[in-house]
């Protein structure tokens, strides 16, 4: 899992303190095993929480229609931060 973290010294990395970005990083850039741990640590609850309440502009719009499926909550209003990705013109971004 430590790949996902490649900009960050992980000796600071605190699971508890930095569990937004921790999340944010599984959701988006994780394995199957990755999402499994997430899901284990964190519960499916907190998860939950991550998408209605905080939100990251590192998770793309395919990812956040992934997991409302998941979470069945298609009619909750969940944050959306501004993201580089919509600015871009390279074409690998969706």
């Amino acid at each position: 899992m430590g790949r996902l973290f490649w900009n960050v010294d992980r000796a600071r990395l605190d699971l508890d303190r930095d569990v937004d970005m921790v999340i944010a990083r599984i959701v988006e850039h994780g394995t199957h095993d990755d999402v499994l741990w997430m899901l284990r640590r964190y519960g499916l609850q907190r998860v939950h929480a991550f998408f209605r309440d905080v939100g990251s502009a590192e998770v793309s719009d395919r990812t956040v229609a992934f997991w409302r499926a998941v979470l069945r909550a298609h009619e909750e209003r969940w944050p959306r931060p501004p993201t580089w990705r919509k600015s871009s013109s390279a074409p690998w971004i969706d």
